[in-house]
């Protein structure tokens, strides 16, 4: 029963990625390992087996470990909202929508279902990998941290200090992390990595002995850029690339402001037949595109408005007419509607905002999340598929009668006369290979890819290069 915590110089330094091989070296060992994270910041989320939702990236790091996710392993996950709120979830549930400033005097009392979740993950496993948030060098927000420094002093768990390299300044980064950390924090810190290296490593050989003199701490290793994390799922829609070289068959996916469960997108991203493109703002839908993809949001309406500023209404109306299709997922089929009602302002201000037209529903923002994994027939094909709900509001209207598909023979989703603009609240529907297939050759492209073998290859492709390059039975033997 032991642990050790992956922190970072900064955000999207790797973390969650270090984590995620080093689960699957562990559990290639023999070891019953499980990944935590004590505090999250992501708006894509994953349904759990008990019914709650927690950060993708644990998602992942569950699959590396060879689990099925659960709330524990990722207790407070924050949810943005605003650029100045978010949505508080506590061991999978909602717990309030706080603003920024508001937060700090919330953490304390948070730290207890943090201690309570690791305590029994560590409890249940041989071995418990924790990864940290953003850094734990942004000492104004040390007080009541439970992200870093505070949760490794709390629960007594060594820290290992993950550099960047590839934004450059990683001698800067690891020296002037200890530099400005209290000396009883500094302590908890058994050693550095440096991560994405481009190149021949020796020649930052000077580098890594001059990082070891200044701080005292141990060296694990130079990893070099790990080229295949661009076919595992992103959490980060920083993440999120412009477009993928692919196929002939055109998709694209609108980039909103506050898009969530993204992770719609990945397994379309590994089709060679499919070029996949982010529409961010300021650019106009591409006129080729044969599917426009709306995604999920976690401000419906908000994003609503984001859309109309950038044009896109105008772009959607246009492809339409020239015969192009639609898909809406969550939000995104909300968007399609008639309206988007809020009375009880759930997710901002209360109103009513006029929806996209494109399809013949309308829809209530209601307080109750639908949280579950779900099984259901694609309507158009009759192929089973696999995915999850995580939304709040009812859909309803006269496109209902032809849905998306069927759930346990009730109707699911919605899609027009024409049936080129549909709508559904599921979730990963595309990680189903068949469905996927079905999906896809409806719109005369060929599916090739076998999305969770190329997780499970890749997730063990990065364990073998982490192996290569880290003292990894170094790392694991510092867990205590």
């Amino acid at each position: 029963m032991k642990a050790l915590m992956i922190q970072g110089c900064g955000s999207n330094v790797g973390k969650s990625l270090l984590v995620a091989g080093l689960c699957r070296a562990a559990k290639r060992r023999g070891l019953s390992v499980a990944p935590f994270k004590p505090q999250n910041m992501s708006n894509n989320a994953a349904v759990t087996v008990d019914g709650g939702e927690i950060g993708r990236a644990q998602a992942l790091q569950a699959l590396a470990s060879g689990l099925a996710p659960h709330t524990d392993m990722n207790p407070v996950l924050l949810k943005p909202e605003t650029d100045t709120g978010a949505q508080v979830v506590v061991q999978g549930k909602r717990l309030t929508t706080v603003r920024a400033r508001d937060y700090s005097a919330l953490k304390p009392q948070l730290l207890a279902s943090v201690l309570e979740s690791f305590t029994r993950l560590k409890a249940a496993h041989d071995l418990v990998i924790v990864e940290g948030a953003g850094s734990p060098a942004e000492i104004n927000l040390r007080r009541g941290d439970i992200a870093n420094m505070g949760f490794a002093r709390a629960a007594d768990v060594p820290v290992v200090l993950a550099g960047d390299i590839d934004r450059g300044g990683v001698i800067g980064q690891i020296v002037g992390t200890q530099a400005v950390l209290d000396p009883e924090d500094a302590a908890m810190v058994a050693g550095f990595l440096i991560n994405k290296f481009r190149g021949d490593p020796a020649l930052f050989d000077d580098g890594y002995r001059l990082i070891e003199a200044r701080t005292g701490w141990r060296g694990f290793g130079v990893l070099p850029y790990f080229l295949g994390a661009a076919k595992l799922p992103a959490e980060d829609a920083l993440d999120l690339g412009g477009a993928t070289a692919g196929g002939p068959l055109k998709i694209a996916c609108l980039a909103l402001s506050r898009i969530a469960n993204f992770d719609d997108l990945d397994p379309l991203k590994l089709e060679p037949a499919v070029s996949l493109t982010m529409v961010r703002s300021g650019d106009a839908i591409p006129g080729d595109a044969s599917l426009v993809i709306l995604p999920g949001s976690k401000s419906t309406r908000g994003d609503l408005a984001f859309l109309r500023q950038q044009g896109w209404d105008i772009d959607l109306a246009a492809h339409v007419r020239r015969g192009g299709h639609v898909l809406g997922i969550c939000g995104g089929y909300q968007m399609l509607g008639q309206c988007i009602a809020d009375p009880d302002g759930i997710e901002g201000e209360p109103g009513e905002t006029p929806g996209l037209g494109l399809l013949d529903v309308t829809t209530v923002m209601t307080p109750d999340k639908r949280l579950t994994r779900t099984a259901a027939v694609h309507a158009a094909t009759g192929t089973l598929m696999e995915g999850y709900e995580i939304h709040i509001g009812r859909t309803d209207g006269p496109d209902r009668t032809r849905p998306f598909a069927h759930v346990e023979g009730a109707p699911e989703g919605a899609c027009s006369a024409d049936g080129r603009v549909t709508g559904s609240y599921l979730h990963g529907m595309f990680t189903t290979d068949a469905f996927r297939a079905a999906f896809l050759a409806r719109l005369g492209a060929p599916s090739t890819a076998t999305y969770g073998t190329s997780i499970e290859t890749t997730l063990d492709a990065l364990a073998d290069h982490m192996e290569a390059h880290l003292d990894v039975e170094g790392l694991l033997s510092l867990a205590r």
